[in-house]
């Protein structure tokens, strides 16, 4: 798996990240070592409503919680983010700690953006498009699967259009990140496996990248080491130790690919997410082997590498081993007992061509390891994967 001889890369990894069973008790001391005394509290409506989470970490906060913004929802929108900004701003936050999954964590994102710079959240389309450093903001991930709590991106979707934007600058990754295994203890098993599965198409993306370095490579290969071995475990059993080290690949898949960047599974899980309101990493979960088959032909020495890493050990040329590493996915995948066909969720086979050409204009399409020039290619893994 050789890299170039004119190998040159930054690799930027500034959140502080703190993990221990019931280690969000800290919130408070990692605000106040920040300089911060006014936090916006940003949390999703479901997490606020059935689960006490939320209020445990306002309690944590005490005289540091200025409000709780809760209105989050899955695949937030940009009205919310405006919203939520004017919400804290009238409050005078000085700060943001977002509790839950990905979609909290990037509408905090954006909020951190707004508090800041002002204006809508709809102007910050695109990537680097920040000279300073946002508000600050601490990550709580309740889920096992996004890395948001340490990636440099925001998934916003535009809810009138459906469809979903990316806002990408190292400005707006978060501080810190407390990953707290207890809060992750009653997630639905579905909810685990989904978010794994999102966390492992993180980790190979980023190996199969061409932005791929040598230390995204070795976070990317370790995280599937620990996904291959906690995933199905952690799915069937609530235990903090299983749990806990699927939320810790899913923060070590996360620093790999805000690196190495993702790429066609994610371009097509973007749009079939935004059209069908698909979860995110059940999307992922159902197209990523047939992305690896497609890829193979151009990424087959690492897809070998990735191959090892999910325990194949068989003797045979890097090729084959390739094409194994996109079947063990799938029996991954079925192991946890998610669906494996987008038929499976209710995607019209009359829409795919549609699909395809969306997907080719994310921009996660541009850092995918088999360049993609046409829409027609992408159809073809949207037709296996039907």
């Amino acid at each position: 798996m050789p890299y170039s001889r004119e190998l040159n890369f930054i690799h930027y990894a500034p959140t502080k990240v703190i993990y221990g069973v019931g280690i969000s008790k800290d919130v408070a001391v990692e605000l106040n070592a920040l300089g911060c005394k006014r936090a916006l509290l940003v949390t999703d409506r479901e997490l606020s409503k059935n689960t006490d989470l939320p209020k445990k970490i306002r309690e944590y906060l005490g005289n540091n919680c200025v409000g709780v913004f809760d209105e989050v929802i899955p695949d937030s929108g940009l009205h919310l983010v405006d919203k939520g900004a004017e919400f804290g701003r009238s409050l005078g936050a000085d700060s943001i700690v977002s509790v839950g999954g990905g979609s909290a964590i990037d509408t905090a994102k954006g909020i951190a953006i707004l508090l800041k710079e002002g204006g809508s959240i709809s102007d910050y389309e695109g990537f680097q498009m920040l000279t300073r450093r946002q508000t600050p903001h601490i990550a709580i991930p309740t889920t096992c699967g996004t890395g948001s709590e340490v990636t440099y991106v925001a998934v916003i979707k535009d809810w009138d259009n459906h469809r979903k934007l990316l806002f990408g600058d190292y400005n707006i990754i978060p501080d810190v990140a407390i990953l707290d295994p207890e809060l992750i203890r009653t997630l639905p098993p579905r909810l685990v496996a989904a978010t794994g599965m999102d966390a492992l198409t993180h980790a190979i993306e980023a190996i199969t990248s061409p932005q791929r370095q040598p230390i995204s490579d070795a976070l990317g290969l370790h995280a599937i080491r620990m996904i291959r071995e906690y995933i199905a475990i952690a799915t069937k059993d609530s235990d903090v130790t299983y749990r806990g080290m699927l939320l810790l690949a899913s923060n070590i898949a996360g620093m790999a690919f805000s690196n190495a960047q993702v790429g066609l599974a994610h371009a097509i899980a973007h749009t079939i997410g935004a059209k069908y309101n698909i979860h995110h990493g059940l999307a992922n979960s159902i197209v990523l082997p047939h992305v690896m088959q497609f890829n193979n032909e151009v990424v087959y020495e690492q897809q070998a590498r990735i191959a090892e890493a999910l325990g194949i050990k068989e003797d045979i040329p890097d090729k084959e081993l390739g094409y194994k590493a996109s079947e063990k996915v799938l029996e991954i995948a079925k192991s946890c007992d998610l669906p494996t066909r987008l038929r499976d969720v209710g995607i019209p086979k009359s829409e795919l061509e549609e699909c395809a050409e969306i997907a080719l204009t994310d921009g996660a399409i541009v850092y995918n390891g088999r360049p993609i020039s046409d829409p027609s290619e992408i159809l073809e893994v949207l037709i296996k994967a039907y």
